[in-house]
């Protein structure tokens, strides 16, 4: 299988078009068109990271951080970014990112954080906004089955934990075709009435351009009658961070201790403990001080994530326990969920997680 093959195959389970705006994610560089000979795993894409795969013969590597997050003028070696990009450069290796494509995915970073915390009724946290589109198109009632069918397989009419979803229905359409028309049915400038069905589709943005192309490629008529209608519904399965409910209440020392051993961390930075139950808890793997609000809107009791700055842990206003336990330590169990989805869905390659470590920060206890 071709790289470019394997991409198109991996964004059908995690789409890279459902990434944040400022992120870098799908392939980072390499050639599209070499054969695939291994894959290793890894959360950051580093040099020593690359030295393991030429040693294993393995020519992708699958990472959660891009390497190339924001735009490189040269590379020439000077600064680990540039070290690792030219080495994998140098010996045909290709890098590809997933990263907040993951965090968005219903059953990424997050669904694993609430599952090891062992919540219960878990829910997207802030559910991504402005994302839904629907289709309603006309098509002659003989051709409207297999332009559904087409419409599905280009991602179309999925719905959480559905598919193939539509809603059709049947009427009259008039058309007269002009002079330099080649029309299906009906002859120039004479009034057609036809059987007409109306397909209705709902799809995320980023899948437009495929649907579109599906629609035209597999609609009877020259000119396709259709409009495409933004929708102010929120995506609940798509999204950052979560949020469910502990089994049992806990007091606040009582959960830092359990979240300190089910993550295995060495500390935990939080703010004041004022002696509250917890029983709600979000979550938001990696820099995530941008959801405390949205915690408070959930009524969450706590909240984990990294990267909580000073100010960040004063904007709780002690409503809810916020906890800094890590930007690595958060996103932990990446690389295994990697591992896992990739060795499900590619079992003819030979699929591997890096043994080295790449978190840059250490604790001196």
């Amino acid at each position: 299988m071709k790289i470019k093959e394997f991409i198109r195959q991996f964004e059908k389970i995690i789409p890279a078009k459902q990434a944040e705006d400022f992120d870098n994610v799908g392939l980072l560089c390499g050639n599209p068109e070499r054969e695939v000979s291994g894959i290793l795993v890894a959360h950051d894409a580093l040099e020593p990271v690359v030295d393991e795969a030429i040693k294993n013969n393995f020519n992708l590597i699958v990472c959660f951080h891009p390497i190339i997050f924001s735009g490189l003028k040269s590379i020439t070696g000077q600064n680990y970014v540039e070290k690792a990009v030219l080495k994998a450069l140098e010996n045909r290796i290709a890098i590809y990112a997933i990263h907040t494509a993951f965090d968005n995915a219903y059953f990424g970073v997050n669904y694993k954080i609430c599952e090891v915390l062992g919540l219960k009724n878990h829910k997207i946290l802030m559910p991504n906004q402005n994302q839904l589109k629907k289709l309603e198109v006309y098509v002659p009632a003989e051709s409207a089955d297999d332009l559904k069918e087409a419409l599905f397989q280009a991602g179309a009419g999925s719905i959480g934990f559905y598919d193939e979803c539509s809603f059709s229905v049947s009427g009259k359409g008039t058309f007269r075709p002009l002079k330099g028309s080649h029309p299906t049915l009906g002859s120039q400038n004479e009034r057609e009435n036809a059987d007409e069905v109306l397909v209705s589709v709902i799809f995320e943005d980023f899948r437009k351009n495929e649907i579109l192309l599906a629609m035209k490629q597999n609609h009877p008529y020259e000119e396709v009658a259709y409009q495409l209608i933004s929708l102010e519904n929120e995506n609940h399965y798509t999204g950052l961070g979560r949020f469910g409910d502990l089994e049992t209440e806990m007091g606040e020392a009582d959960f830092l201790r359990f979240v300190k051993e089910q993550f295995n961390l060495k500390v935990i930075r939080h703010n004041a403990l004022v002696d509250r139950k917890i029983k709600r808890v979000g979550v938001l793997g990696g820099s995530g001080a941008g959801g405390i609000k949205a915690a408070l809107a959930c009524q969450c009791d706590a909240y984990l994530t990294g990267d909580v700055k000073y100010h960040d842990f004063f904007s709780a206003e002690d409503r809810m326990l916020v906890c800094d336990i890590g930007h690595f330590e958060s996103e932990q169990f990446v690389s295994q969920q990697l591992f896992e989805i990739l060795s499900e869905k590619f079992p003819i390659f030979a699929i591997a997680k890096t043994t080295e470590k790449t978190n840059p920060v250490n604790y001196f206890i």
